[in-house]
């Protein structure tokens, strides 16, 4: 015997394949979705993990920058310090240089020199006086060479001036000589120069 099937069954089929489409669709919509959600999800917590590394970081060079500032803070105030103390060193080893600068030039002074300015910059010591005559600042001259503190006199000019009388004005310098420093055991102490 011969069926005949009279009931719509392309259009049943044609519902169904509608069907399992919208199915798959919804299926594949989901699954973007979810993915979306998931990618977004992910680079979300991936940006703001680097965002709080970025800020740890600048908090970090922040503080280390404050750090530095407080170091070359540190570093000046040592130079300021150490140039203090090299100051005061050297004004606690030069502060006889006066006393036995004025102490040579009474004792060298010969009879017949008057001085009029004494003037000292560092070691050097520029001499201004009046002379009656040429052969006293010879003289003069002779004896600071023999002096243990001052060395190397060099006669800058002399000339001839009238006051009420006729004198001589000169102009010399002098080096001052530092004491030496106490010579090691076993060293012997160094000879100063013979003046020529």
């Amino acid at each position: 015997m011969i069926r005949i099937n009279l009931l719509p069954h392309r259009e049943m089929r044609r519902q169904r394949q509608q069907k399992q489409f919208f199915v798959a669709l919804g299926a594949v919509v989901a699954a973007g979705v979810v993915t979306w959600l998931l990618v977004h999800t992910s680079l979300a917590a991936t940006h703001e993990d680097r965002m709080a590394r970025n800020k740890y970081l600048e908090d970090e060079i922040a503080k280390l920058d404050k750090e530095i500032a407080d170091i070359k803070k540190l570093k000046e105030m040592m130079a300021s310090l150490l140039a203090r103390k090299k100051v005061v060193e050297t004004l606690q080893a030069n502060r006889s240089d006066v006393v036995h600068l004025m102490d040579e030039l009474a004792r060298q002074l010969p009879e017949g020199i008057y001085l009029k300015q004494v003037k000292q910059a560092a070691s050097r010591v520029t001499i201004n006086g009046y002379t009656q005559s040429q052969a006293r600042v010879s003289t003069l001259m002779r004896n600071l060479e023999a002096s243990p503190h001052l060395e190397n006199a060099n006669l800058v000019e002399i000339k001839s001036v009238t006051q009420p009388i006729r004198i001589n004005e000169f102009t010399l310098n002098v080096s001052l000589e530092r004491p030496k420093e106490e010579p090691e055991k076993g060293k012997p102490a160094p000879k100063r120069a013979a003046a020529k």
